[in-house]
């Protein structure tokens, strides 16, 4: 049986290697899989503009991202009005991670572009996870606040026209 902590470590030791490691296509009713690319270093610990400029995207993950960011913008009100279940966030988690899933799936950046996504792609996912309760001592409101946060690290960082922000406070 595994206890929260020990959990909540298999999945950052997943998206760890996930980060260093080879994204793969998702496979969905097929048996199909194929390697979309493969990364040569590990993922930086921060984000960082290109020489002074955004990160080149692509339309998968602009997408993606907007996509997400509606997820999110929709649900901070009644979040922070205390009015999200358990339920309600592990419901809208799976709805981000499924978006999250799509844009690793399709990514097609450059090796350095998509080293500074996947610290995006790590930040949302230690918001989803807190948010489908798998960060013990961090509550799920505090998960979706991070999650936008990631969102808006995102479109500080990467060329993305007509990219709104997420008001996070309340």
């Amino acid at each position: 049986m595994k206890t929260p902590a020990l959990q909540h470590l298999a999945t950052t030791l997943a998206l760890g290697m996930a980060l260093a490691g080879v994204c793969t296509s998702l496979t969905i009713g097929t048996a199909q899989a194929q390697t979309t690319h493969s990364h040569d270093a590990a993922a930086p610990a921060a984000l960082s503009l290109n020489a002074g400029q955004k990160w080149a995207t692509d339309d998968a993950l602009r997408g993606g991202m907007t996509r997400i960011r509606g997820l999110v913008a929709t649900q901070l009100d009644a979040a922070h009005a205390g009015r999200l279940s358990p339920a309600q966030y592990a419901q809208l988690a799976g709805r981000i991670e499924g978006e999250v899933g799509g844009i690793v799936a399709k990514c097609k950046l450059e090796p350095k572009a998509d080293a500074m996504l996947h610290v995006v792609i790590g930040e949302i996912g230690a918001g989803t996870d807190a948010m489908a309760g798998k960060t013990p001592g961090v509550p799920a409101a505090q998960g979706l606040v991070h999650v936008a946060s990631a969102v808006n690290d995102y479109g500080r960082h990467f060329e993305h026209p007509g990219f709104q922000p997420v008001a996070v406070g309340h």
